[in-house]
């Protein structure tokens, strides 16, 4: 009993290596590909979704379950790589916009799939009861790893997107 439940531990710990590595080479990927970390694609492709209206900082926040301190720091970071600007809002002049630029929309085009994405089409695809038992089952073993606190975004990425840097192409 105990050899097959140290085969099963050994075979829970591969399946967790995998996991960090497929997000971690995810990440190169990316960089290498777009000059982007996963968190600043997902800013992307948050405002390329309306690219005349823009989004504000506080919707993206909001949909990327952030802060907005988080937020003004990707944002500072892509505006600097020139992928997206900040205009004074049309319908509020307190606010400010977030909008792609032609160089912003180029990189979420030439972007790898992002690998949340591929996970969110195969999830979709289980029988609910699937999905219900793949969630429960994640949620222990993030229990498991003392990290069911952990403040986290629906965003597959190594590092924590609150120190988000701009990874360097190649």
């Amino acid at each position: 009993m105990a050899t097959s439940s140290r085969n099963r531990t050994d075979e829970s710990l591969v399946a967790l290596r995998r996991i960090l590595r497929a997000t971690e080479l995810y990440e190169r990927k990316l960089a290498q590909a777009a000059g982007l970390s996963p968190a600043q694609l997902r800013v992307l492709q948050l405002v390329a979704a309306n690219p005349r209206a823009g989004a504000t900082p506080k919707m993206l926040s909001t949909r990327m379950g952030v802060t907005q301190a988080t937020i003004s720091a990707l944002v500072d970071r892509l505006e600097r790589n020139g992928f997206v600007t900040r205009v004074p809002s049309r319908t509020d002049r307190r606010q400010v916009d977030v909008t792609i630029t032609d160089a912003g929309l180029a990189a979420v085009e030439s972007a790898p799939d992002a690998l949340q994405l591929q996970y969110v089409r195969a999830f979709e695809q289980l029988a609910d009861w699937e999905q219900a038992q793949l969630v429960a089952s994640l949620e222990r073993v993030a229990a498991l790893l003392n990290a069911e606190d952990i403040d986290a975004s629906p965003v597959l990425a190594v590092r924590d997107i609150r120190n988000d840097r701009s990874p360097r192409r190649g």
